[in-house]
């Protein structure tokens, strides 16, 4: 994936590399698909961050630095109520649990890069990021197209949520609760989810995270959700290795009759 750089004109020139990499135009044409999906649901957190009583430039500034619907949609409510601060950071980070799993999938491709690009990486990652990210790579080998392929997602994922947020904090005071914006929003993704769908093993593990979630409701601070995604991942893996043993099983007995 080539040398970091060192200087800020060679950081100027491997920007530019990377953004006219074939594989950054994919990246970003790929999430471009989803970014109806995102941008409704950035909507949502924009408008419910001012309704909630956050001033515009501190509701800007959790967009910014916050970046995590769930999150910010989780904590807002502890804000408004006065809920200590500790109350607060646990919560979010119950719900943005789910990353430490995204990471841990995302080490065997980027675990060679400097620090400071793995916490770039990090903070500009998504749920959606993750999921084409792996359906473009899943073998989990590093590759030189791969950081291009994630920066084109991520750009498009970031623009699409920010402006869309920025968009509902401008317009908090105009657009009206009944509109069900964030029923809409959850619809948005819904689809986005199920068009993604695509094999029995995508659709057991989707299905794996639908009903650990509901049996997992009562659990507090939404750890539902950690609950759904860790059982999903676990259903993947599993479903993985079975195809992998079953393969080198094919390939031994294929090997056996050459040789016979």
């Amino acid at each position: 994936m080539g040398g970091f750089p060192d200087c800020p004109m060679s950081a100027f020139a491997f920007v530019r590399a990377t953004v006219r990499h074939p594989e950054f135009r994919r990246g970003a044409l790929d999430m471009l698909n989803l970014s109806l999906g995102i941008a409704a649901w950035g909507l949502v957190t924009g408008v419910a961050m001012v309704k909630s009583g956050l001033s515009v430039p501190l509701a800007v500034l959790m967009s910014l630095l916050v970046f995590a619907g769930s999150a910010q949609l989780t904590a807002l409510p502890l804000i408004a109520s006065g809920a200590p601060i500790w109350v607060v950071w646990a919560t979010a980070t119950c719900v943005n649990l789910r990353f430490v799993i995204f990471s841990a999938m995302w080490r065997p491709y980027f675990a060679h890069l400097p620090r400071w690009a793995r916490c770039l990486a990090g903070y500009c990652s998504g749920d959606l990021n993750y999921v084409m990210f792996l359906k473009r790579f899943p073998d989990g080998r590093p590759q030189p197209e791969q950081l291009p392929y994630f920066s084109g997602g991520v750009a498009i994922n970031w623009l699409a949520w920010q402006s869309a947020s920025m968009a509902g904090i401008a317009l908090a005071n105009v657009i009206p609760v009944e509109w069900g914006l964030g029923f809409a929003g959850v619809l948005a993704l819904l689809g986005i989810t199920c068009s993604m769908l695509q094999d029995k093993a995508t659709w057991l593990a989707a299905g794996t995270a639908v009903a650990a979630a509901v049996a997992a409701y009562a659990l507090p601070l939404k750890l539902n959700i950690v609950v759904a995604i860790a059982a999903a991942v676990a259903v993947g893996l599993g479903i993985e290795a079975v195809e992998q043993a079953q393969r080198r099983a094919r390939a031994e007995r294929g090997g056996q009759g050459e040789q016979a």
